[in-house]
């Protein structure tokens, strides 16, 4: 048993003045300061192709897509900060989630990365509504991977002049929704996997 849940923290971006990456790293500042053990990754780190179900049969799994399905098992919940791009989620994200629900092998078992994990759920844009299209959308696509999503989450507006330089966010009550989506994610993530 961990001594602390173990929560993967990442963005479906990877422009690097994008809002979600700022989103996610304030998530993981606040996931520490919790009492979890927040890993925040850059999908950069993790290039995969298009999914293509002939590439697949014919290479497998690429080898990105594997050490990343990894480190998704040996966490025990998620923080994902999504961007939206007209009023969905990224290819980017899309295409990760895609590899990550492919098996490596006929006895794996299914949706090992996903099952069971615990998720969180932010966005962050300059309009009026800060990426809330694009949650609806993610909601719907977690759940059918059998991940269980609380139901706080946080969507940030104006996210231009959002973020303080040391990354917390300007608008008290975004602040304080984010507070409140983080702790109810290490609260949940606790109960479930029992650390």
């Amino acid at each position: 048993m961990r001594a602390r849940p173990k929560i993967l923290v990442f963005a479906g971006s990877t422009r690097k003045a994008s809002f979600n990456r700022k989103l996610a790293a304030r998530a993981a500042h606040l996931i520490d300061e919790a009492g979890a053990q927040a890993t925040l990754i850059e999908l950069a780190d993790y290039p995969m192709p298009i999914y293509n179900g002939d590439l697949e049969e014919a290479e497998g799994l690429p080898e990105a897509a594997k050490r990343l399905k990894a480190l998704f098992a040996d966490h025990d919940g998620l923080f994902i900060a999504c961007p939206e791009y007209n009023s969905s989620i990224t290819p980017l994200l899309k295409n990760t989630i895609d590899w990550l629900t492919r098996k490596e092998s006929a006895d794996e078992p299914a949706l090992v990365a996903f099952r069971g994990k615990v998720a969180a759920l932010g966005a962050a844009s300059d309009g009026r509504l800060g990426g809330l299209r694009v949650l609806m959308v993610m909601r719907m696509l977690l759940t059918t991977i059998q991940v269980h999503i609380i139901p706080q989450q946080v969507a940030v507006y104006g996210a231009a002049k959002g973020f303080a330089e040391d990354g917390s966010l300007e608008d008290k009550t975004l602040a304080g929704m984010l507070d409140r989506t983080v702790l109810a994610l290490v609260e949940t993530t606790r109960k479930i996997s029992g650390t």
